[in-house]
């Protein structure tokens, strides 16, 4: 397992009105988001990041309209939901 820790002024903090805890929370969801948006990384890999369970994780990519089924094209999606 691999630590990564960054330096948040205590003004943001202030801004935010977030603790620490509240701010590591935060910033691991974001590190997730990313990876799972960005470098496709697994669902599951992505929740363990996070701090959250794989259906926490699901709900919170809903939030950010972000969708956890990919489809190359519009053709596929319709057969998909047609065997659904």
């Amino acid at each position: 397992m691999c630590r990564i820790a960054i330096e948040i002024p205590n003004e943001v903090l202030y801004d935010t009105r977030m603790n620490q805890q509240e701010a590591n929370a935060f910033a691991r969801k974001a590190v997730a988001l990313c990876y799972y948006v960005q470098n496709g990384v697994s669902l599951g890999y992505c929740a363990q990041i996070a701090g959250m369970s794989k259906e926490a994780f699901i709900r919170y990519l809903g939030e950010h309209n972000v969708s956890i089924f990919h489809y190359d094209d519009e053709n596929e999606f319709n057969e998909e939901l047609a065997n659904a």
